[in-house]
């Protein structure tokens, strides 16, 4: 009798199609969880850019504009959102590699049942990576919207900062998800990861400011940050920021090698935990 129950089973589910394409039903899960938040999730993602923009991008870009003809030979909020894109796209990101990866692990511990079957724990890492960059992508492209809308392209090149977000959500997003794999105790970890990693990222990237306005003492902390890197990329796609071909390369190898090893340090703790 077991034995004609596995055999039905094996009808039922295509074993080597699930080791072939694990990391994508790992993120179709994912995603068609989304999907039932799928007007709250627009709304939080057009809300929170509109308001931002007529405050800070409109409202203070106004006053730099009159005062001094902008920043970097554009207006401010041109030079403004290639940052605010890259900071979305990091933040989107990593909420969506932290609060999934906790969850699997210590609150519904789903990522033991989906390691039971031909699922690997590096495909379920994969997987939440990829749902998480889909998730970046809508609000990004809300987001970008947004800022096309209130005129923040300077030109049809504007829309290149969407794809460089992206670029950025996919290192930062496999760097915090190798951290949120190996996190026991969350009782600290969010105040620690708000506090003393994106607010210091958010301020000391080069996001209001150029990063050489800075005091040197300073600069450090954009120099380490993915999205010091990005917004710089980002500038020199967009609207033609100033940058020599050795540092494309640096701003671009940043990105390339934190993915990397992000990715690789993701899959190894999830092997780690998931093999307990």
């Amino acid at each position: 009798m077991s034995n004609n129950l596995r055999q039905g089973s094996l009808h039922i589910v295509n074993v080597s199609r699930i080791r072939k394409r694990g990391a994508l039903s790992i993120s179709e899960g994912r995603i068609r969880v989304m999907i039932k938040w799928f007007w709250s999730n627009l709304a939080s993602a057009a809300l929170s850019p509109t308001l931002y923009l007529l405050s800070i991008g409109i409202g203070v870009g106004k006053l730099i504009n009159t005062h001094s003809g902008g920043v970097d030979g554009v207006k401010y909020l041109t030079f403004l959102a290639p940052a605010l894109l890259a900071t979305a796209a990091i933040q989107n990101a990593m909420d969506e590699a932290v609060f999934p990866t906790l969850d699997g692990f210590k609150w519904s511990k789903s990522f033991f049942a989906m390691n039971a079957t031909p699922i690997s724990s590096s495909q379920i890492a994969d997987g939440i990576l990829i749902a998480a960059l889909v998730r970046t992508f809508f609000s990004v492209t809300i987001y970008g919207c947004a800022i096309y809308f209130f005129g923040g392209f300077s030109s049809l090149r504007g829309w290149l900062a969407i794809p460089t977000a992206l670029f950025a959500a996919a290192a930062f997003g496999a760097f915090i998800l190798g951290i949120a794999a190996a996190t026991k105790n969350d009782d600290s970890f969010f105040m620690i990861l708000g506090r003393f990693v994106m607010m210091p990222l958010f301020l000391f990237s080069g996001t209001f400011y150029q990063l050489a306005t800075m005091p040197i003492y300073l600069r450090w902390i954009g120099w380490i940050s993915p999205l010091w890197h990005a917004t710089e990329l980002s500038r020199y796609f967009t609207y033609g920021h100033r940058l020599s071909g050795v540092m494309v390369l640096v701003h671009a190898g940043f990105l390339i090698a934190m993915f990397i090893f992000g990715l690789h340090n993701a899959r190894k703790q999830f092997t780690k935990r998931l093999s307990k």
